[in-house]
């Protein structure tokens, strides 16, 4: 009887706490941070929900670019349960994060902890290409001495191509570009799009990076017309727009039709297409309008870069 009372007693805590985990997640996957933080937060570290918990709110600081925070609560995760490969895989994303804005000696403090956390996700689930990915990054970009190889970007590529074709030959793209092959990188892309077309829009976009803009323009307005609901492409066509300085009025009509559009989970932001909508008004010599819309963009996120060297530009 005494078991079945401490059993009654504890029950309504543990329901209390899976109900708030339950619920914090449909409020992140709607985006609504705020209302989602308090609920994360009530669930302390004696619950077995807190390391899960301490997970989503390091993905919301994440997402806000509150980078440093994120780290810590990933740290937190970890520690709590350090069987997750995704707590370890997004734990290496915040330190890479933060190491872009950091000096070269905290990078270098930073370097092995990303690389070891992305290691320690993809020992876990051999597929986790998120990981897979980031440490191609991370091959290609670092110094010799810190692990950086061209050579074990690739074998990674080609361990990703064993589990998941089309993804190993975008892979395998990326490695090349980044070895400044682009004849051999684009015909890994043109491999990864044969075997499934979905992959279009990554094999526009290396047009796009390539200044081959008429070939990038002429893929997404194909998307657009198979699926008029595609606002991926929608967006990509204006962004377009504004890198070339090519189409501005289509351009335009594609980035007010994003901006009257509520993005998903890894969408782009409004914040984003508000800049790139002023670049286009930059280009074109509105530049009132342009800082306008400069300013709105920083008053969205404010660590956008590009908007912020944009405002310096027309505010002169």
């Amino acid at each position: 009887m005494r078991w079945v009372i401490i059993i009654l007693w504890i029950m309504p805590f543990c329901v209390n706490a899976q109900s708030s985990l339950e619920k914090a997640k449909v409020l992140f996957e709607a985006r609504k941070y705020e209302e989602a933080k308090p609920l994360l937060t009530s669930i302390d570290d004696e619950d077995k929900s807190y390391a899960n918990a301490q997970f989503l709110l390091g993905r919301i600081d994440y997402d806000e670019k509150k980078y440093d925070e994120s780290a810590e609560y990933f740290e937190e995760a970890t520690e709590a349960n350090d069987k997750v490969a995704d707590y370890h895989n997004w734990l290496g994303n915040a330190y890479g994060a933060i190491a872009q804005n950091a000096g070269l000696f905290k990078q270098g403090l930073l370097a092995p902890k990303m690389k070891s956390a992305w290691e320690k996700a993809i020992a876990l689930d051999a597929k986790n290409l998120d990981a897979r990915f980031s440490l191609i990054q991370y091959y290609t970009q670092a110094p010799g001495f810190m692990g950086g190889s061209f050579d074990k970007a690739k074998e990674m590529a080609k361990q990703i191509m064993d589990i998941q074709p089309v993804q190993g030959h975008r892979a395998m793209g990326n490695v090349l570009v980044q070895e400044k092959k682009p004849a051999e990188a684009e015909k890994e892309y043109l491999e990864m799009v044969k075997l499934d077309p979905a992959y279009n829009p990554v094999l526009a976009n290396y047009y796009v990076n390539q200044k081959q803009f008429d070939k990038a323009f002429t893929m997404f307005e194909e998307q657009v017309k198979k699926n008029p609901a595609d606002m991926g492409s929608v967006y990509q066509i204006g962004k377009t727009s504004a890198i070339s300085g090519l189409k501005f009025d289509r351009g335009e009509e594609c980035l007010k039709k994003y901006l009257a559009y509520s993005p998903k989970q890894n969408e782009p932001s409004h914040a984003g297409a508000t800049m790139r909508l002023a670049q286009i008004y930059e280009k074109r010599g509105q530049k009132a309008e342009a800082q306008k819309l400069y300013k709105t963009a920083l008053s969205m996120d404010s660590k956008l870069k590009e908007a912020e060297e944009g405002l310096q530009r027309t505010s002169k």
